[in-house]
């Protein structure tokens, strides 16, 4: 009962004339059960239920922890779902508002979208201006003001103004189920890989089966009995068995998952650590990997702190993302009483006789000299602006800033070999800043996910790279799963995570260096334990046709070749060692772009 699910997977195989690993495991379970069967029966000294349930118990844990890795990506399914809206307001020819599944709108139609509302639909604003949430392409949660004549999408996020939208998809054409699509297709394309266990089955299975009986021929030809030529090629099939070799990579697998488990890193699928060990390019999304995904003050025109914890009082009665983040760096806890916001503007108060106003610089009334001085000096920066009537108004310059280890991490990567480019939907400016920073050549700006997925099937075809692509947004999915093996952030999408083949915690970048170090380590030991079961059968199997092995012997020999490579596979925990204990041991500090007042 327990070997079901390997003979399920061996007859499949042997249908469709091939050969994978649990055609041999299925045969050596069979035979060494039934041989211990028919001695049991006729009082015979050996027995191999032992080994047969050794075997088994093995390659059940290992099989376990695969499938519960690759049932996390069932997940992603459900949350694009979660994205999408089930029904939309239409506006009629006289102006009446029906509210309709999104199955029933057409192209053509004109659909309201309320303040807050998650888009239904493709199209172009008719009418309405908002900040609308446009991670979805850009992967930039930082809203962005639309106005008549522009292109929102279907699970975008509306903002603070209606939006009267005429539809130019709806459900199919859509660039929501675009995305869908792409991921399908990159995920079944990534299932047709071998696994370097089964490429492995393919040469080794024919050549024990024929051993097996070219031994029974043999003897039989010389004059031996049949029982004794046969007790020989159950031997030869024992002795062969491929415990060691099916343990070979498992084995590694279950080490390697551990090690990077205690380092942050879950993986979502079983064969990751292969893939990683082939990795020579690492791609890397911008906003949310390689920046915080939050903005931060990062300059002022006015260093007054006061000043700065008025404005962030001030801001906490904003919904504003960058009013939030402002609210953040001046450890604001305290609201003032009776603020208004003004939708697309700001928010105003009034204290102690005095109005006070936060949000663009038109708003609270900053001179455009003030504005080009700090857009001098931060280009990729947004501003806001705070007048509280005691002097110019202050303006803030908020932007993304690097993550902590960003600098270290890229320069650690290099130095081990591997090509770095940076991928972002961003504008060209602040992707230009952030890889000039970290010092990376290859980068590519306001590229949407299409274009994302193309990039990495040029690097894999034109120029034969192994690509490792990590992000976080929804925007890049499809490309994580198109990748030959992606990492994700677990800040990130909930799309973007079952996409990925591995998550890392917390908000530095160094277990993606950790995830490759294991994963080259791994493969190593991987390749080792092939080579040690490849010399035990060169050396046991002619032993065994030669009939100077019992069957006892033999399944005793197959235990210790298990035990070895397994032993072999618990070396991965002395072999690598964690990049940040590294580089504090060596003195070096994280890297981190500082905000700065300008003066």
């Amino acid at each position: 009962y327990a070997a079901q699910p390997f003979f399920g997977s061996a007859v499949a195989a042997i249908r469709r004339r091939s050969v994978n690993m649990d055609v041999p495991i299925s045969i050596g379970i069979l035979l060494a059960t039934g041989l211990s069967v028919v001695n049991t029966f006729t009082h015979a000294h050996e027995a191999y239920f032992d080994s047969a349930l050794m075997l088994l118990f093995f390659l059940l844990l290992g099989r376990f922890l695969d499938e519960n890795m690759r049932r996390r990506t069932a997940m992603e399914a459900e949350t694009l779902a979660t994205l999408r809206s089930d029904s939309a307001v239409r506006v009629g020819a006289d102006g009446a508002l029906t509210e309709v599944p999104v199955s029933r709108i057409q192209a053509g139609d004109i659909v309201l979208v309320r303040p807050g509302e998650r888009v239904p639909v493709d199209g172009r604003i008719a009418a309405g201006s908002s900040e609308i949430d446009r991670s979805l392409v850009t992967g930039e949660t930082t809203p962005v003001h639309v106005v008549a004549g522009e292109m929102v999408h279907a699970g975008m996020i509306n903002g603070f103004g209606a939006l009267t939208v005429q539809v130019t998809a709806a459900v199919e054409g859509t660039l929501l189920a675009e995305i869908e699509r792409l991921i399908g297709e990159a995920q079944s394309t990534k299932a047709g890989a071998l696994r370097l266990a089964d490429r492995a089955a393919r040469a080794y299975a024919p050549v024990v089966h024929s051993a097996a009986a070219l031994s029974f021929a043999g003897w039989m030809m010389v004059g031996a009995d049949w029982s004794y030529a046969l007790v020989i090629a159950i031997a030869v099939l024992i002795i062969t068995c491929p415990c060691a070799l099916a343990l070979a990579i498992p084995a590694v697998q279950v080490v390697a998952a551990g090690r990077l488990f205690r380092n942050g890193i879950l993986l979502n699928s079983g064969d990751a650590i292969e893939r990683l060990a082939a990795v020579d390019t690492i791609v890397f999304d911008k906003t949310g990997t390689l920046t915080t995904p939050d903005p931060r003050l990062v300059a002022a025109s006015d260093g007054d702190a006061s000043r700065l914890s008025r404005a962030g009082r001030l801001a906490l009665a904003s919904r504003h993302p960058l009013a939030k983040a402002l609210a953040r760096a001046a450890g604001a806890v305290e609201p003032y009483p009776g603020a208004r916001e003004h939708a697309g503007e700001g928010v105003c108060v009034e204290v102690e006789g005095r109005e006070m106003r936060l949000g663009s610089p038109v708003f609270a009334g900053v001179s455009g000299h003030a504005v080009a001085d700090l857009r001098a000096l931060h280009p990729t920066a947004s501003l806001i602006a705070f007048a509280d009537g005691a002097g110019e108004p202050v303006v803030y310059a908020m932007a993304q800033t690097l993550k902590s280890d960003a600098l270290e991490t890229v320069r650690r990567l290099e130095a081990r070999g591997y090509r770095i480019e940076i991928l972002s939907g961003d504008r060209a400016p602040a992707v230009e800043a952030v890889a000039r920073a970290l010092g990376v050549a290859n980068f590519q700006a306001e590229i949407d996910p299409a274009g994302k997925i193309e990039r990495l099937q040029a690097l894999a075809a034109a120029e034969g790279r192994t690509v490792l692509m990590v992000g976080d947004g929804l925007n890049d999915a499809p490309s994580l799963a198109a990748a030959h093996v992606s990492l994700s952030p677990v800040s990130a999408a909930h799309v973007a995570q079952a996409a990925a083949d591995a998550v890392f915690l917390g908000d530095r970048l160094a277990p993606v260096a950790m995830a490759l170090g294991v994963s080259r380590a791994a493969r190593r030991l991987m390749m080792q334990n092939l080579a040690i079961a490849v010399v035990y059968n060169a050396i046991a199997v002619p032993i065994a046709v030669l009939g100077c092995v019992t069957p006892l012997v033999a399944a005793a020999a197959m235990s210790g070749s298990s035990l070895i490579v397994t032993v072999n596979a618990v070396r991965l925990r002395q072999l690598v060692k964690n990049p940040r204990e590294t580089a504090e041991k060596a003195g070096a500090r994280p890297v981190a772009i500082r905000p700065e007042v300008a003066r």
